[in-house]
């Protein structure tokens, strides 16, 4: 077994002779502070390139073009109320614009670079695993391959064919599993198989357990959240709520960041109804696809959430077409969204899609009006969903103007705020609770920390606050492999 400091040196080492530097997350919060002379590198480089340098791309504020591109504000939509129906106003970070077309790109940084860093990963003789329902493989694999690393990607055999054409175009072993979006255990399972096959060579970075994930987030996506507010908000408005799909409860870390500045502002996690865990200890099958469920995240702090929603699958996919098909564009038109906007539909994937569902129903259950502001998030767009259209073509027949209508009026305008529960100290317990079967029976955590997570009111405090510990180390790290020293 090495030491820490040989497989540190082994990390410098490779990073040395790939020519890899590390961003901090000061920098992917702010790309103001990236050197002058990698960002003229980055002018020759394209958004999805292999390329290390792409490293400092994990940010909201690229500047949307697929090649070559700047840093600019953060990268977020507006939705007209001829859209949402509701008065308040509701914006969405949009995450087409990371490397891969997604914001997993960042949820996989933490969990793989803090390892990198402190000696705990070898690049040299080890391989990332990513277990994954979609994005977050992706984001793994592509950010293995940018530090040096080979990797792994597991993921449900009924994920988009997109998303398996990708894995394999950039050289990670993949391994589909039995089931759809919420065969979460299956995944856990086929980790620990391999695991057991391979001993030591394999790393398992879950999402549904790695701070990092969530650490991400709340430095950089919070922060996002609130830059955009600042400069949109109009006399007398507030940041009133969030709404984000529970998933691996990564992207929620970014609400333990708002928190600190609006204390009183709401958070609500959503769900796919027809796989209804936090709402009624359920499960089943789903397709709102990049959400997984059947089970609480390790990394989800339930005590600062406000409430749980339930989106039906089928809304979410009526509405896929309605903001897809010629007819759907057709038809928008006629209630007045604007043609600029309609060009950015196309921005929302299908969880993009549930979260702004579940944001709609956020406003409407607390009746909040023009003063009311809201944010959500668009994960990734429908880059990776073509085939999904293709296949409701092929089951429903050809989207008419009067499926538009229909659509429009009931899964948008009359959207109710039902299948929701406001939660009391002891619905967030509940819920809480149930990481007791997922995490301490199957995969080896304890009851003392579960508690922890629970009773100490600076568990996830000391969780988030590591943020500035990491940066540290990666500035160090980065002196040692010497590659920055041309930049300064």
């Amino acid at each position: 077994m090495k030491s820490r400091k040989e497989v540190l040196e082994n990390t410098i080492r490779r990073c040395r002779e790939k020519n890899i530097i590390i961003p901090t997350y000061a920098q992917m919060k702010d790309p103001s502070l990236i050197p002058e002379g990698i960002k003229k590198e980055l002018k020759e480089i394209g958004l999805w390139d292999l390329n290390p340098r792409n490293l400092f791309r994990i940010t909201w504020k690229n500047e949307p073009v697929t090649s070559g591109g700047d840093f600019g504000g953060v990268n977020y939509i507006e939705f007209p109320r001829e859209l949402t129906g509701v008065p308040s106003r509701v914006f969405m970070l949009i995450g087409k614009f990371f490397p891969t077309g997604a914001h997993k790109v960042g949820a996989t940084f933490g969990p793989l670079v803090e390892k990198l860093v402190s000696g705990r990963f070898d690049p040299t003789t080890q391989k990332a695993l990513w277990p994954s329902t979609g994005n977050y493989c992706r984001g793994g694999a592509y950010d293995s391959y940018l530090l040096g690393c080979d990797s792994i990607a597991i993921l449900p055999e009924g994920m988009s064919k997109e998303r398996f054409d990708w894995l394999h175009k950039v050289g990670a072993e993949v391994f589909a599993t039995p089931g759809c979006e919420s065969n979460v255990k299956e995944i856990y399972d086929k980790a620990k198989e391999l695991q057991l096959q391979r001993g030591d060579e394999i790393v398992n970075l879950n999402q549904f357990s790695e701070i990092g994930n969530a650490l991400w987030h709340y430095a950089v996506t919070g922060p996002a959240m609130d830059e955009v507010f600042q400069a949109q908000k109009k006399p007398g408005q507030r940041l009133s709520g969030v709404f984000l799909t529970q998933g691996s409860a990564g992207t929620l870390g970014c609400t333990e960041y708002l928190r600190e500045l609006y204390p009183s502002y709401k958070v609500c996690a959503g769900e796919a109804l027809q796989c209804p865990t936090l709402l009624y200890n359920g499960y089943g099958g789903h397709r709102i696809e990049g959400i997984g469920d059947k089970h609480v995240p390790w990394i989800h702090n339930m005590r600062n959430m406000d409430m749980v929603a339930g989106i039906d699958d089928e809304q979410t996919i009526r509405l896929m077409r309605l903001f897809n098909e010629p007819a759907g564009h057709a038809y928008l038109k006629e209630v007045g969204v604007k043609d600029s906007f309609l060009k950015k539909l196309e921005l929302l994937g299908i969880s993009s899609i549930a979260n702004l569902v579940g944001t709609i129903k956020l406003a409407k259950y607390y009746e909040m009006n023009e003063n009311d502001v809201l944010f959500t998030v668009a994960t990734d767009s429908m880059e990776m969903y073509g085939s999904r259209i293709l296949e409701e073509r092929e089951k429903q027949g050809e989207y008419t103007h009067e499926d538009a209508a229909v659509h429009y009026e009931a899964e948008l305008i009359k959207t109710a705020p039902d299948n929701m529960i406001e939660m009391s100290y002891y619905d967030k317990k509940r819920m809480h609770n149930l990481k007791y079967f997922t995490w301490v029976e199957q995969q080896g955590k304890t009851v003392e920390e579960l508690n922890a997570q629970w009773y100490d009111e600076d568990y996830w405090k000391k969780e988030f606050a590591k943020v500035d510990e990491w940066d540290r180390e990666i500035m160090e790290f980065n002196e040692r492999t010497g590659l920055i020293k041309q930049y300064q």
